[in-house]
């Protein structure tokens, strides 16, 4: 029987400590190579799916949502086609948007989409959607015809 209890304790305490390390786990931020890997979904959503379907699905849905990552999808205008954190931005002109220290952020996304069609950006400042706060962020992004996709990772 002492032995049962001795088993039992190892299990619960297992668990608890598995538990929390899955906790853990999503309170990690998105890594770049995972920022990456979602945009080429993303990319292959839209070319199999269409650009309405494509931007609810990434507006609204929930399959390219992951802790701070989400896709931002931009016409190469600024107007702004879906925003997994902020669906309020969602047919906006963000061209002349600036971050804090005045930088043009989605004119810098839209110049290396148009220029390099996919890469990483120079770092600016945003609202990460998981602390509400401003931290410094850079974004990968892809050119699909006159669009862009991004995702970005916080600092």
């Amino acid at each position: 029987m002492r032995v049962f209890q001795v088993l039992k304790g190892l299990l619960v305490a297992g668990a608890v400590g598995m538990a929390m390390s899955s906790v853990a786990l999503a309170e990690q931020p998105g890594s770049p190579a995972e920022a990456e890997a979602m945009v080429k979904k993303a990319v292959a959503y839209v070319k199999a799916n269409g650009r309405e379907k494509a931007a609810e699905e990434f507006t609204n849905g929930k399959t390219f949502k992951d802790r701070d990552l989400y896709i931002s999808y931009y016409e190469l205008t600024g107007k702004v086609i879906a925003h997994g954190a902020n669906a309020k931005l969602v047919g906006k002109d963000l061209i002349g948007l600036k971050d804090p220290d005045g930088k043009l952020l989605v004119q810098m996304i839209t110049d290396l989409a148009k220029t390099k069609g996919k890469g990483w950006t120079a770092s600016y400042k945003f609202r990460n959607p998981t602390s509400d706060k401003v931290a410094e962020k850079v974004i990968y992004v892809e050119r699909v015809d006159d669009t862009w996709i991004g995702v970005g990772v916080y600092k």
